[in-house]
């Protein structure tokens, strides 16, 4: 029998009522294990305001009383590691390991969150005038919602609620409907860890969920993280409805590979972060920019790593690279791979036709390198989403950033060399939120913010870190004067308050 992945409002699983389900499959074999509900408005009213009723005592709740729930909480995901990842392989297809890792890196905003006391200090000037103190003060908004992507169903929501929690908001979180169990795991143990009923809810659907949150007069602000195009979408919408919008889109993230650059540690680099997670990671490397006269060996060089990844099921422990999260991702990927000899590119490994023996029916593909790519090819302007790495060729340092410069994401880039300041001057250079140096996939730790440029990102905060604060908090300002016991009245001035 297909179990049913419920909503989880006010501190219970809650039946969907709209009669509306959505299935999820198993991506190594192709079968579907679970039907998830799909929202209507009425249920997305529902969680809002039990949303909006928990906010009433926790909003005003004490910091040491969150923090406590917090620790309590971070240590309970700890001991659930394997429990999450085995619920993110059996939906996203991912490789245990890759899972665990996901988990490992939402566990840091869980970490910085139990640290919120000092993130949340104001400022204080005495006497900027006589007898009168100013200071600064940040507040909870209320009722925050987070809508998050079918790629990383544990780390994202981990990268929103936990800090969102911590600032004294009560949240409702819309997860990707193609993997939905994690979500509501994380949940319960948030309960189990004491968080009050009402603080984090989990509302699944699809549009009618999302346009419900966006148009929602109590939901005060929004974090999603998924396509440019909805990202867009997102940010126009929520922000057309006063809401504050952090909307993190897609990427087409380029690698530069200098003349000097160690090609083995580069090859094994490219490897990685375009191929780890069957390349369906909003950080993956999709396009190499090869300087020079090294393209050929570089290529050679991948092309040999990459011939040698082990795919297959995620569960699997000699699997390095698990299936496409649906087959309808999976044809769409190949169709970049059969369509790039035509539009000029070199096919060095087609993985299109790779299957598993056992579970042919799951959504495999095998890896894809494309050499000598044009930035006017599909294979180039999309995001793929996928196993497939592009290698451009260019002559200098200067047309490489240029080439990535003209691209309209700006998410994530890397830089490979010997040269310190080859280094500097592209970390100065280039036209991106995030880069790394002889490091592939430059994701930042939790104490420093996540986003990047360009269609990559429409509103003003970055995810999690000090800009993650600033976004679930907003400042206010009190001037005060007590008046000294031995004071006579002033009298009335209508004058404008000078403080000189």
């Amino acid at each position: 029998m297909t179990k049913t992945v419920n909503h989880w409002i006010g501190g219970k699983t809650v039946e969907g009522t709209s009669g509306a389900y959505g299935p999820v499959t198993d991506p190594a074999t192709g079968a579907v294990t679970t039907q998830v509900a799909l929202a209507s408005t009425e249920e997305v009213d529902a969680a809002v305001a039990a949303a909006k009723a928990a906010y009433a005592t926790w909003g005003t709740s004490s910091l040491a009383q969150r923090t406590a729930i917090l620790f309590r909480y971070r240590a309970l995901l700890d001991a659930h590691r394997d429990d999450i990842a085995a619920l993110i392989t059996a939906e996203h297809g991912k490789v245990h390991s890759d899972a665990l890792g996901e988990v490992a890196r939402g566990l840091e905003i869980v970490e910085l969150a139990c640290g919120i006391t000092t993130q949340l200090k104001g400022e204080l000037s005495t006497q900027v005038s006589n007898r009168v103190d100013v200071s600064s003060i940040r507040q909870s908004l209320g009722v925050v919602a987070g809508i998050t992507p079918f790629n990383f169903p544990a780390m994202v929501p981990m990268w929103m609620f936990p800090l969102a929690i911590a600032c004294g908001n009560t949240f409702v979180l819309k997860p990707s409907e193609k993997d939905p169990s994690a979500a509501n795991l994380l949940a319960e143990l948030a309960a189990e860890a004491g968080l009050p009923d009402g603080v984090l809810n989990v509302l699944h659907g699809d549009k009618v969920a999302v346009d419900g949150l966006l148009n929602h007069p109590d939901v005060a602000a929004v974090s999603f993280v998924g396509s440019t195009p909805i990202a867009r979408y997102i940010h126009a919408t929520a922000s057309a409805n006063g809401k504050r919008v952090q909307a993190l889109g897609g990427a087409k993230n380029h690698m530069l590979v200098l003349p000097d650059a160690d090609l083995d540690a580069a090859a094994d680099a490219a490897v990685s972060a375009a191929y780890g997670s069957a390349g369906e990671r909003c950080m993956a490397i999709s396009a190499v920019v090869a300087v020079g006269a090294i393209g050929d060996e570089l290529v050679a060089k991948i092309r040999e790593r990459a011939e040698k990844i082990t795919i297959g099921p995620g569960n699997d422990p000699a699997s390095e690279m698990g299936p496409l999260i649906t087959a309808a991702h999976r044809d769409k990927v190949a169709s970049y791979v059969t369509g790039a000899a035509a539009q000029g590119a070199e096919v060095v490994l087609d993985g299109t036709g790779h299957t598993v023996e056992g579970f042919e029916n799951g959504h495999w593909i095998g890896l894809s390198l494309l050499d000598k790519v044009s930035t006017d090819s599909d294979a180039y302007r999309d995001e793929i989403f996928g196993p497939v790495l592009c290698v451009l060729r260019v002559d200098t340092y200067e047309d490489g950033v240029a080439l990535m410069n003209a691209s309209p994401f700006g998410n994530g880039t890397a830089i490979f060399t010997r040269d310190g300041g080859a280094a500097r001057r592209f970390q100065l250079e280039v036209e991106a939120g995030m880069v790394g140096v002889n490091v592939p996939i430059p994701v930042p730790v939790g104490y420093h913010s996540f986003g990047g440029w360009k269609d990559s990102l429409f509103g003003d905060h970055h995810i999690y870190g000090n800009d993650g604060v600033h976004f679930y908090t907003r400042g206010k300002v009190v001037t005060t004067r007590w008046p000294d016991p031995a004071d006579a009245p002033s009298g009335v001035d209508l004058g404008f308050p000078r403080n000189h």
